[in-house]
């Protein structure tokens, strides 16, 4: 057995990159006498799946409402999109893990174990496969050891109905078998069965919106099927009762000391990935927003623009909204944007001082807060490169609210009630008023609809509530790693295109950004730099680039080509070059010249 193990790795590890076969699990000591036969056994081998297959650096992912300094391929577009020699993705370590330890749990002397890890390692594949789903399209689908004889090895990809089939029998096996929360402790970090619902529900809304709007029809199940599977697995775990969202009833703070919190909320948390600063477990988020090296990360103008005013009101149903200075255009807004990003009064949690935005760490000047932790946190160390401590979420309740929402919108059978018991639960943690359906659907929001800001592609009864959930979903899932995708599933490529840029600046002079009393910024032109001490300060034209020249809004990237969103191309990755080269049965995704013709 442990011969076979190891050529099964060997191979498939030749079918990947040299980088996948270097992070897989050593396997030196398995044999068929002295493994998979205890509960501790199969909980040591499975622990590797939490590491490998779970995201855990969700905060710096860029989309088109959070950026970076280097703008990342997709936004870029055209030729910085290319096909990549190995990598890019098609990584397939994990699985092998995750197949090795189903092909092997037979041996296991406990039968209870060996049915709730293999529910385990099921839940983990299909939470791997989807990842591959996503990315991929149609992927060749193992769910059995392969050995060095096996011609599965160069199978062609198999359908995507295929896989999303399978993911489903692999959900749902977890769902009847994994422990519930009660039977646990209350700790967020091992997945049970409230996590597998969340998976299937967020796995389903994908699916059904995406054959939606991208108006796929395969051989199988529909897209209202899936979203239909989405709606029952969200009800099912809303209606279980285990969770709620976090809130001390202080409106202005709960969504912010959420993220920042070094242990996870078990009551929101459904699953969560732990960080320890005396386990020296740690993550990058808090030195990412406040280091000038660490990518210099801001929220556009754009996702600022679609808060709404405290009343529920749009924001740009104001007058003069599009060139409204800073301080104006943050006063009475969504709570939630000032526990996003740094506003007038905002302070480092446990400290006194007000801080101003620090435009030369952001490249809009709207600069993130969520999951800056408190200074004293990590040993006081937290400031510096990847040493915060805070858990970062897999799965939460907000996220399932929404998705449960937003499937009924869109299959059609969203009601007022199911809005009161999901979209305006999340509204009540910040004091917002709540969604009415019905006045959504009357009066759709012109903004969120717009080529300039929105979504085109919106449309039918339903227009207004699913712009609206689609604004909830930006505003409370940000810095969360879902909004790409979400934009690939609506087939929103044209977000991407749309523009980058921050704060607005009527022209040169001081500014008052923290609400203090005290300028924070001053900028200048000519050549004699003013002498603010205190304050930041910067040339228009070059140490600060703007619209119009001597004012308009923030454009880091003014200097930078970026080409179109290629929507015959770009939902998708491509298959690297080398892996094709081996398995001449993969066929590229359509819009990628990899140079291959076979």
């Amino acid at each position: 057995m442990k011969k076979n193990i190891l050529l099964a790795f060997t191979l498939m590890a030749a079918l990947s990159s040299c980088n996948d076969w270097l992070d897989k699990t050593p396997l030196s000591d398995i044999t068929e006498e002295n493994y998979f036969r205890t509960e501790t056994d199969l909980q040591l081998f499975s622990n590797n799946f939490y590491n490998t297959i779970l995201d855990k650096s969700p905060y710096d992912q860029q989309s088109d409402v959070y950026v970076q300094q280097e703008l990342s391929d997709e936004l870029l577009g055209g030729s910085n999109r290319i096909v990549p020699a190995s990598g890019g993705g098609w990584t397939w370590t994990a699985l092998r893990n995750v197949n090795t330890l189903l092909g092997n749990i037979d041996k296991c002397e406990d039968e209870e174990a060996a049915v709730k890890y293999s529910a385990l390692a099921r839940f983990f594949r299909a939470y791997f496969y989807f990842d591959k789903v996503k990315r991929f399209g149609d992927v060749p689908w193992y769910d059995k050891e392969l050995f060095s004889s096996d011609e599965e090895l160069y199978k062609a990809r198999d359908s995507r109905e295929l896989v999303m089939t399978n993911m489903l029998a692999d959900i749902d096996y977890a769902i009847e078998n994994l422990p519930a929360k009660e039977e646990e402790t209350s700790s967020p970090f091992r997945v049970n069965r409230w996590a597998a619902l969340a998976l299937k529900a967020r796995f389903c809304l994908y699916e059904g919106t995406y054959r939606k709007y991208h108006n796929v029809s395969l051989d199988g199940h529909d897209y209202a099927y899936y979203l239909e599977q989405a709606v029952k697995a969200a009800e099912e775990l809303i209606n279980g009762g285990k969770y709620h969202l976090y809130s001390t009833g202080n409106p202005e703070e709960d969504y912010l000391m959420l993220f920042a919190a070094e242990d996870a909320n078990p009551d929101e948390y459904i699953l969560a990935i732990k960080f320890d600063y005396g386990m020296s477990l740690y993550h990058n988020a808090t030195a990412h927003t406040l280091v000038p090296t660490q990518g210099r990360p801001g929220l556009p103008r754009k996702l600022i623009n679609a808060y709404l005013m405290k009343d529920g009101t749009p924001f740009t149903d104001r007058a003069g909204w599009e060139k409204m200075p800073f301080t104006e255009e943050v006063k009475d807004r969504d709570p939630r944007l000032a526990q996003t990003v740094r506003t007038p009064g905002y302070h480092r949690i446990g400290q006194t001082e007000i801080l101003a935005p620090d435009l030369s760490v952001s490249v809009t000047g709207y600069q993130p807060v969520k999951f800056v932790q408190d200074p004293t946190a990590s040993g006081g160390q937290v400031d510096r490169n990847d040493r915060s401590t805070c858990d970062l979420p897999v799965f939460r309740y907000a996220e399932v609210l929404l998705n449960y929402a937003e499937a009924k919108a869109e299959l059609g059978t969203l009601t007022q009630a199911d809005l009161d018991k999901t979209v305006n639960v999340i509204r009540d943690r910040v004091a917002m008023p709540h969604l009415d359906m019905a006045a959504a659907n009357a009066n759709p929001d012109s903004y969120l609809s717009s080529a300039e800001y929105g979504y085109t592609n919106v449309t039918g009864s339903n227009q207004g509530v699913i712009l609206e959930i689609r604004r909830e979903r930006a505003i409370e899932l940000t810095q969360e790693g879902f909004r790409f995708d979400d934009l690939v599933r609506w087939k929103a490529g044209s977000c991407v295109n749309q523009s980058i840029t921050g704060m607005y600046f009527p022209g040169a002079g001081e500014y008052d950004l923290s609400g203090d009393g005290v300028t924070d910024v001053v900028l200048y032109t000519g050549d004699t730099k003013p002498d603010k001490k205190d304050a930041q300060v910067y040339k228009i034209g070059s140490d600060i680039v703007l619209t119009e020249g001597e004012s308009g809004y923030v454009d880091y990237h003014h200097n930078i080509s970026r080409t179109a969103f290629n929507e015959e191309r770009d939902y998708l990755y491509p298959i690297p070059i080398n892996e094709r080269s081996l398995n001449p049965n993969l066929t590229q995704n359509p819009g990628w010249n990899d140079g291959l013709s076979f």
